[in-house]
């Protein structure tokens, strides 16, 4: 029988799932959208597109900046950064020797955006900083790497090793919290997002020197708690889960996962990571995913996990379930897309375009690792709607997936040939927004005008 503080969390969450749910038609809030899932349903949802069929508008997007869309209501609002200098050209493929140690000598201009979903015009554009960057970055990163979320009143943006910025929707700026810089690992730079959870914004800040997560209240700024976090750099967005015991902060790190209150109290931890930490944690059917997948680790776990856990759950040698872990695998995780739940299966899109499934509640492999035909090269996070999977690889092709028993590849959807993708995309309605390298897309079922907005 349920007590009567269990049942109070029971109901929040139930209640913020829906709540979740019916975000999705209209507003897109952050990283992965409601629920973080890269999760919606919509009659109409496009299913194919080029550069020029099923396009609604497209918006050349300046500078360079890997941050997601995000949306809420008509406006689409995202970030780039501008080198007034030149700018080294990114290559695509593994991301071996594109380390840089020296932050380079230009001026850089750190920016948001707002633009009208229905046109793609640019509603309003905020610099909030101009100057030399204090960190270098790895050639494949950039200085926009971390997604806005936005609650409908404010929309709050992280440009790592920078600061924090409040604006509300008609970008007036609100408030700011300085970043102090930190190194982190061989110049990789920052990536991780600022997510929201009732009155305060969570930021984790993992790096060589002195990482941290942070709470922030969304009103003023001001700083609510901060705790050290024992880590180096890690570049994934922290989950907040509420399940039917508690709600809790879901981070993954190289050196252990880890779980803490809404007051900063550490819950449990979990070692076993691979040496390098990126795709998001998500909640999905009562229990918690957390993984990371580096390609040169001998660990590279999918980790399926319990609410109520405690203390240290890591396995022992040979174990693949404890106490607090409900399933796992060992060479399962990926390396740089977040995973993918989807009608109760979860995908794996690995980096060399293979993809795995397995059954979300016990981890029963449904299929193995299979190689997507002629696919290569994927750094954004999978989505899915309407029973199709799509993975958007760096040379700007979707491949639209059938969700199902076996992989079944439908479509092609390739965009223009400067139209790199390392984005993951925002849904919204009957729309779908893809960032690349050179603009914003909106694709919608039946639309030509392929119309370029100003």
């Amino acid at each position: 029988m349920r007590t009567g503080r269990t049942l109070t969390v029971f109901l929040l969450g139930l209640c913020l799932h829906c709540a979740g749910q019916a975000f999705a038609e209209g507003n897109w809030p952050q990283f992965r959208g409601p629920e973080g899932l890269g999760v919606a349903e919509g009659a109409g949802l496009p299913e194919q597109w080029t550069a020029t069929e099923n396009v609604a508008w497209k918006t050349d997007i300046p500078g360079r900046g890997w941050s997601s869309p995000v949306v809420w209501g008509n406006r689409v609002f995202l970030t780039t950064v501008v080198n007034t200098g030149e700018s080294e050209a990114v290559k695509k493929g593994l991301y071996f020797g594109g380390e840089r140690n020296k932050a380079p000598d230009a001026v850089h201009q750190w920016k948001v955006l707002c633009l009208d979903l229905e046109s793609g015009k640019v509603l309003w554009e905020k610099q909030v900083h101009e100057g030399k960057p204090a960190t270098p970055i790895h050639i494949k990163n950039s200085y926009a790497s971390e997604t806005p979320v936005t609650d409908g009143e404010r929309v709050y943006v992280c440009f790592g090793n920078l600061g924090v910025w409040c604006f509300d929707m008609e970008g007036k700026e609100l408030w700011t919290k300085p970043i102090e810089p930190h190194k982190m690992s061989f110049g990789y730079g920052t990536a991780a997002s600022p997510v929201l959870h009732g009155e305060r914004l969570y930021l984790i800040n993992d790096n060589d020197e002195a990482s941290y997560l942070l709470a922030l209240d969304k009103k003023t700024g001001n700083e609510v708690w901060r705790v050290a976090r024992d880590e180096k750099s890690n570049f994934c967005t922290p989950c907040v889960w509420t399940n039917d015991q508690r709600t809790e902060i879901v981070t993954a790190g190289t050196g252990q996962a880890r779980s803490y209150d809404l007051d900063g109290k550490l819950l449990w931890s979990l070692k076993g990571m691979s040496s390098i930490t990126i795709p998001t944690p998500f909640a999905y059917k009562g229990l918690v995913y957390v993984t990371s997948g580096y390609v040169g680790s001998k660990r590279r776990p999918l980790f399926a996990i319990r609410p109520g856990a405690s203390g240290d759950i890591s396995l022992t040698e040979g174990q693949t379930a404890n106490a607090g872990i409900a399933w796992s695998h060992p060479l399962a995780g990926p390396y740089n897309p977040s995973v993918l739940a989807c009608n109760d299966r979860i995908y794996v899109l690995y980096d060399s375009g293979n993809v795995a499934c397995f059954n979300a509640a016990d981890g029963a492999v449904v299929y193995e690792r299979t190689k997507i035909p002629e696919a290569r090269g994927f750094t954004a996070s999978p989505w899915a709607y309407n029973g199709k999977i799509f993975c958007i690889n760096e040379d700007g092709v979707t491949f639209v997936l059938k969700a199902g028993d076996a992989l079944e590849l439908l479509h092609k959807n390739p965009l223009a040939e400067d139209d790199m993708g390392m984005a993951s995309p925002a849904i919204v309605g009957d729309k779908l927004l893809i960032r690349t390298s050179a603009r914003l897309y909106c694709i919608k079922d039946g639309a030509n005008a392929a119309t370029m907005a100003k």
